[in-house]
């Protein structure tokens, strides 16, 4: 198999991974989880979203949050800005990169953000255009690339159409997310071939929910299409609240071992990674949610 030398690990858990937890979160934990991650060796730490509480109450307190961590130089502490309000608010925040996100299926685009994929893509445009000014980089993600819970299959076309939709308008890469975490690995395969037939594959990350315990053997088979930038989420938390039966995304700690074991370089220390996974399951008042964790929890234990 020929792998990447190096992967870049980026961190969602702060932000999908709780804004779609059960339990209420404070701020003061938050920060703390923050704080912990940006030790562990992670430069890319997806930290709060600038939404409506109305929709996202979890996310309600990311102001607060982005301005009372303490910074790691060297770490990129992105937020989720749908719109120009959501940028604005995370240039005050001082964001170091902001994410705007489309759907490749046209019902879970109405459900999820009550418009087309066409409208949503026309929203994202100024935030684009104000970011380009502000000199703040732009990720791209993309919902259901591997199945939707309310149309079933995607079309390669579609997904492939967006994502190129989303790097002509300045993303500097795009997020493939297997929302309902249905795929396996022949057809992670496919779906990358298919995009990157439009997006250089360097410009291409993955971000698979476990759902039906195919996460790892997702990334396994996409590394070899020669993606190096994976989406994960330590303790694996979070879910999608409009995606019934959706669990939470692959656990970050999971996937460093698999990638240590590769030889695969990601500059992230086990030890500290597994701190912060431990925390926050501690927090939310319940055993951690990813093989590794439990282990050392057990090893502490003993």
């Amino acid at each position: 198999m020929t792998k990447p030398e190096s992967v870049r690990i980026v961190e969602v858990g702060p932000r999908d991974g709780l804004q779609n937890e059960s339990n209420f979160i404070a701020t003061d934990i938050k920060i703390e989880f923050l704080n912990l991650l940006s030790q562990s060796g992670l430069k890319n730490i997806e930290t709060g979203a600038f939404v409506s509480p109305k929709w996202v109450p979890k996310m309600a307190d990311s102001g607060d949050v982005f301005n009372s961590i303490t910074r790691k130089p060297g770490v990129i502490y992105a937020a989720l800005t749908p719109n120009i309000k959501g940028f604005n608010d995370a240039i005050l925040a001082k964001a170091d990169e902001v994410a705007v996100f489309a759907a490749a299926s046209e019902a879970f685009s109405q459900k999820n953000i009550n418009c087309s994929i066409g409208e949503s893509l026309t929203r994202f445009e100024p935030v684009v255009v104000a970011a380009k000014k502000s000199n703040i980089p732009v990720r791209g993600y993309i919902s259901c690339v591997l199945g939707c819970p309310y149309q079933g299959h995607v079309p390669l076309e579609s997904i492939s159409q967006v994502a190129k939709k989303l790097l002509d308008m300045g993303c500097y890469e795009i997020s493939l997310g297997d929302t309902i975490g249905c795929g396996t690995p022949n057809a992670a395969i496919e779906m990358v071939r298919a995009v990157n037939q439009f997006v250089p594959i360097e410009k291409i990350a993955v971000h698979f929910h476990d759902t039906y315990g195919q996460a790892l053997a997702n990334i396994f088979a996409v590394l070899g299409t020669g993606v190096a930038v994976i989406d994960s989420s330590v303790a694996g938390l979070g879910g999608c609240p409009y995606a019934n039966g959706a669990s939470g995304n692959v656990a970050t700690e999971d996937v460093l071992y698999m990638l240590n074991g590769l030889g695969i370089e990601t500059g992230v220390n086990m030890d500290k990674l597994i701190d912060a996974s431990l925390y926050i399951s501690n927090a939310l008042g319940r055993p951690p949610q990813s093989r590794l964790a439990k282990i050392y929890q057990t090893k502490k234990s003993t």
